[in-house]
């Protein structure tokens, strides 16, 4: 693939003459000389095999190739510039990543996150959403925090909650029909074949309706009165008290189960430990609920 590159230096002072103008407040800008801008230029042309440039005295316009290159330049380079600055998280010394699904961050997470802030200023967290389980060997992170998970190298695993699901639907459903409401179908223990499987009652699920990949938003359309959903008793908690669901029966099947990774290189870092004994106490205080 690199056989297709021009030089990289090439196309930087392609792009700053392109977006100036000019060959010599590019040089200016890059401060190098006006020679070595046009010798970059030349070399740029000469591996395109056409010209970008229309020379007419000490004055340049782009062709239309030139036009075609100046906006993919300018993209790479600015992509290049926020890849480079986004390095610096990297560095800052009190910094702890933390992978979730976009459900359990959203729905469950974010909710919490300011008591945590409040009691572990010196924490600077980064939480990174992700629908698949990460490869801790890869990937620098410290703890990931799923219900997809399985044993990895180099980690320590550990189950935290065992999750109940139940059907449930936005309260102005309650006085509908049930052959008239919507059903919103999940996937893994979210669909209904789980809950007939589990020996969940029947309370009027269909087999077609609306179907959701992400439990978060099965949450979100449950939530917004869209049609009736099993749903996780850990991630709805929060609805639940806001008054946006309500359970269509008593009964309860056998959830996923909520557990954790943590990095051995992080296990006995201060930081990790304040987050992990945080988030077991209020695991644990939503599992009492």
């Amino acid at each position: 693939m690199l056989k297709h590159w021009p030089p990289l230096n090439a196309l930087r002072g392609f792009e700053a003459a392109a977006r100036l103008g000019s060959f010599h407040k590019a040089a200016e800008e890059l401060h190098l000389t006006q020679s070595a801008i046009s010798q970059q230029i030349r070399s740029l042309e000469t591996f395109l095999e056409q010209p970008l440039f229309y020379r007419s005295g000490r004055s340049v316009s782009l062709t239309d190739a030139g036009h075609d290159l100046r906006s993919t330049t300018q993209s790479l380079l600015q992509q290049l510039a926020v890849g480079i600055r986004r390095l610096e998280q990297y560095r800052k010394p009190n910094q702890l990543v933390v992978n979730t699904t976009p459900a359990f961050a959203r729905h469950w997470l974010l909710p919490r996150l300011g008591e945590f802030h409040r009691l572990h200023p010196e924490v600077d967290l980064w939480l990174f959403t992700s629908f698949d389980p990460p490869d801790m060997s890869t990937q620098t992170i410290d703890l990931t925090l799923r219900d997809d998970l399985s044993a990895q190298a180099e980690c320590s695993y550990l189950e935290l909650y065992s999750d109940r699901l139940y059907p449930a639907c936005h309260p102005s459903l309650l006085d509908q029909p049930r052959e008239l409401r919507t059903t919103l179908h999940g996937e893994r223990e979210m669909d209904w074949s789980h809950w007939v499987v589990e020996g969940g009652a029947d309370i009027g699920q269909h087999s077609n309706g609306l179907n959701f990949s992400d439990p978060g938003l099965l949450l979100d359309a449950a939530c917004a009165g869209h049609g009736i959903a099993l749903v996780s008793q850990l991630l709805a908690q929060q609805a639940r008290t806001q008054g946006l669901l309500e359970p269509l029966c008593e009964q309860q099947v056998r959830g996923p189960t909520w557990a954790w990774l943590i990095h051995r290189d992080s296990e006995n870092s201060p930081l990790t430990r304040s987050f992990s004994q945080w988030l077991q106490r209020v695991l644990h205080d939503s599992q009492a609920h």
